[in-house]
């Protein structure tokens, strides 16, 4: 019986671009998923892969990536967002800018209209869980997973707010294996990659938590794999990026997309893939 592969796509906000080489290593060498489950970030890459599962989202991806810079997403002067934050208390920016990115490649599809099923993950403010968007606006869904804590406003879908999917799953392993997955991809950042370093400055002291929280989480997902399931932590490539707060630091997209594909490839030759 073949294997039901799944490629999970996990989040890391503006190095995101990354998964985009790595999703052109796995397509290239004729590996393909039976699902995809994304989470923050990740859900925004995994829409478009599992739209269309071939080389065109590849295409799709790479020129939305190095036409998007951060400012596009997180939009506004200055005076914009302290007005927002003056308003509204909680987020610097109201989401309208990665609403309409979101819109121009999903329409008003559903999630159950996708060629590859399609999960991606959001904290539930009111209950304190991992909510799993399996069906539904494709808009909303993705939206709620990416809402990063005060940045972006909690998303309401029906009578429940949401937040950033990184929250409760950032690189959700367990799901896809939840879901029948026994053969799962993932495709990262390249943080992962990296050892943390004690923080030295007050900003850092919540970046780091997060981080060790959501590795931990990730470390766990992998130590409760049941037999028989093999994943690949596919690599990003490059200095792994370290921990920031500047989210809207531009990056050099192109290189991170072609290192990580350079990288892919080489550990898909390592293990035959």
């Amino acid at each position: 019986m073949a294997a039901r592969t799944a490629f999970v796509l996990g989040g890391g906000g503006v190095l995101g671009s990354a998964e985009v080489g790595m999703m052109r290593a796995l397509l290239e060498r004729g590996v393909e998923p039976d699902v995809v489950v994304g989470s923050s970030v990740g859900a925004l890459n995994g829409l478009a892969l599992a739209a269309s599962p071939d080389l065109d989202a590849v295409e799709i991806l790479t020129a939305t990536w190095t036409r998007l810079q951060a400012r596009d997403v997180f939009s506004g002067s200055v005076v914009g967002q302290i007005g927002n934050l003056v308003r509204h208390g909680t987020f610097l920016h109201d989401g309208s800018a990665l609403r309409r990115l979101i819109a121009d490649s999903a329409g008003d599809r559903l999630i159950e209209d996708l060629l590859v099923p399609f999960q991606c993950v959001a904290a539930c403010v009111e209950d304190a869980s991992a909510h799993w968007f399996s069906s539904g606006p494709i808009i909303d869904a993705v939206m709620a997973s990416c809402a990063v804590p005060g940045l972006l406003p909690p998303v309401r879908v029906g009578d429940r707010h949401y937040m950033d999917g990184g929250l409760v799953a950032s690189v959700p392993v367990g799901r896809a294996v939840e879901l029948g997955a026994d053969r799962v991809f993932v495709l990262q950042v390249g943080r992962l990659e990296r050892d943390l370093r004690v923080p030295s400055r007050p900003w850092e002291v919540a970046l780091v938590a997060f981080e060790i929280a959501r590795r931990h989480q990730f470390a766990d997902d992998m130590a409760r794999l049941p037999a028989g399931v093999e994943v690949h932590v596919l690599p990003a490539g490059g200095r792994p990026p370290g921990l920031s707060v500047r989210y809207r630091s531009p990056v050099d997209v192109s290189q991170r997309i072609d290192a990580a594909y350079r990288s892919s490839i080489a550990y898909l030759d390592r293990i035959g893939g």
